[in-house]
C-alpha cells in the first residue's frame, strides 16, 4: 500500500519564525522514529484565492500507513512541544489521502 500523505499548510505567527523553524525540526526528529518524513516544503508566495489567508509553509508529509501517524501524535516527546507549537503556528489545515499517478506520465 502507499503511504498516508498529508499536505499541511501552516500559518506562522507574526515574528514567530525562528520558533516556528525550531519547533518543525524537533518534530521532524520525532516523526522519524515513526517513518515519518516532511517531503517537501513549499513557502508560498501567492494565491489565486485572495478571501483565504496565505499560509507560511506547506508541507508533504509522509507516513507508512495511519499507525504510525496515530503513534506519532501520541508521543510524548511531540506532547510535551505542545506550547511551543501554539505559540508559533496560529492556524493548520491537514488534508489526506495517498499518492496517485501523475496525468503527465505517458
Amino acid at each position: 500500500m502507499k503511504p498516508l500523505v498529508l499536505v499541511v499548510s501552516l500559518c506562522v505567527r507574526d515574528g514567530k519564525t525562528r520558533e516556528f523553524q525550531e519547533f518543525e525540526r524537533a518534530a521532524a526528529k520525532i516523526m522519524r522514529k515513526y517513518g515519518g518524513r516532511i517531503e517537501k516544503v513549499m513557502r508560498p508566495e501567492s494565491s489565486a484565492m485572495a478571501a483565504a489567508p496565505i499560509p507560511s509553509e506547506i508541507h508533504w508529509v509522509t507516513f507508512p500507513g495511519q499507525p504510525a501517524l496515530n503513534a506519532y501524535r501520541a508521543d510524548p516527546e511531540l506532547a510535551a512541544l505542545a506550547s511551543k507549537r501554539e505559540a508559533a503556528i496560529e492556524r493548520t489545515e491537514i488534508v489526506f489521502g495517498r499518492e496517485a499517478e501523475s496525468y503527465d506520465r505517458s
